[in-house]
This record gives C-alpha cells, sequence and structure tokens, in this order.
C-alpha cells in the first residue's frame, strides 16, 4: 500500500537519523557483517556493494543510470525485493530479500552486468577526464585480487546483515541508508536526493521500484 507523506507528521520512516549510538549499532555491525554469509534465503538482508578503494565512479548520470536499470532489470526478471536504497559515488546500500533466485546469485549477477557495463560506458565516454586513471586503478585491483582478471570494479564482499521485518530495528536500516547524502553534506533533507528510496516515502516517484514496508 502506498504511505502518503505527510510534513506535519513524523514518519519513522523519512524522520532524520539523528541517534548516534543507533548508527554506531548500525556501523558496529555493518563492519562485522564481512564474516557473514546469507543463509535464510527468505529473510531481509542489509546489503552494502563497494566500489574497489572506494573510487568516487558515481559523479556522472550516465554511470549511474546504468545502477538503477540494473537494480529494475533484477526486479523484474530475478525476483528480487528492494525495500530501501541508495547509491552513494562509491558504494550502495540495498534492503533487499528474493522470491525466486537465491539473494547471492542475484548480487552476483547484478555486480558482473554493472562492473562490465561501467567499464564499457568509462572507456568510451569522451568527457571523462579521468579515464586512464581509472581504468588503471580497476587493472591494478584485478591484478592484486585475482591475478587473473583485467579489470576489478566491486569489492568482493556484500556485507549481508539479516534484518528482521518486525519492529523498530528494520526502520533504523532504512532511516541510517536514506540519512547517507545528508551525513555527506549533499543535501539536507533525505527526501531531496534523487537516487535513494528516500523520494518514495516522501510521496514522489523514485528511479527503482520500491515495496513498502
Amino acid at each position: 500500500m502506498l504511505r502518503v507523506y505527510n510534513p506535519e507528521q513524523k514518519h519513522p520512516e523519512v524522520c532524520n537519523f539523528r541517534s548516534r549510538k543507533r548508527l554506531n549499532k548500525i556501523t558496529k555491525a555493518f563492519t562485522m557483517s564481512r564474516n557473514y554469509k546469507i543463509q535464510n534465503q527468505e529473510a531481509i538482508y542489509f546489503v552494502t556493494c563497494t566500489v574497489v578503494n572506494w573510487i568516487d565512479v558515481f559523479t556522472r548520470i550516465e554511470y549511474k543510470n546504468i545502477i538503477v536499470d540494473s537494480l529494475n532489470y533484477c526486479i523484474k526478471n530475478k525476483g528480487l525485493n528492494i525495500f530501501a536504497w541508495v547509491l552513494m559515488t562509491n558504494h550502495i546500500h540495498l534492503l533487499v530479500s528474493t522470491e525466486t533466485d537465491p539473494l547471492e546469485n542475484v548480487l552476483r549477477d547484478f555486480k558482473k552486468y554493472t562492473a562490465k557495463s561501467l567499464l564499457k560506458e568509462i572507456e568510451d565516454n569522451p568527457q571523462e577526464s579521468r579515464k586512464n586513471w581509472l581504468l588503471w586503478m580497476f587493472h591494478r585491483a584485478g591484478l592484486r585480487h585475482s591475478g587473473k582478471q583485467i579489470y576489478q570494479f566491486w569489492q568482493p564482499h556484500n556485507h549481508p546483515l539479516e534484518v528482521s521485518p518486525k519492529g523498530e530495528k528494520i526502520y533504523s536500516f532504512i532511516r541510517y541508508i536514506h540519512y547517507n547524502p545528508v551525513k555527506a553534506g549533499i543535501v539536507e533533507k533525505e527526501e531531496e536526493y534523487m537516487y535513494s528510496s528516500a523520494r518514495d516515502l516522501a510521496g514522489d516517484p523514485g528511479y527503482v521500484n520500491i515495496i513498502f514496508i
């Protein structure tokens, strides 16, 4: 059911994430989640896809659109459910589950496709002033991490953390995801950031077809 945003009412999904204590707990869980694995295929997971060396790649609309289009493709064709998301300059936070394909397979295919597409877009983009440096960094990452790949775009881990759909905890993760652009100083309000599901919760159409919790 679509929830209508009322600016006079403080919905837990869209209010600013000010609690430093809760933020520290989520940050700690995010750090520890590198050792976690996706075990329950019916559960909701908080995952993060990060560019190697935290390189700021997603500064151009063309690159961002590759991510958006791929997420929507996975929703339509791979049974991916997205409850919240945000695309920053060097990483993506997702709150997701799957209905058909195993989540780790969906994430693997998503990262494989987007890496190939983004590398090609960077190489073919005549406006990309950092082209040689970016390709060199991705080539160096490929040699260091595998020794076989020509390039490596994404870090190999996704930091999967299972999140209960009941109670306040899941809304804490949604607020954490949406607060990223505010914390980075990009926008003042979460719903002002275009590449985030905060817009959907504020009643504006977003770029990715999310499911409202």
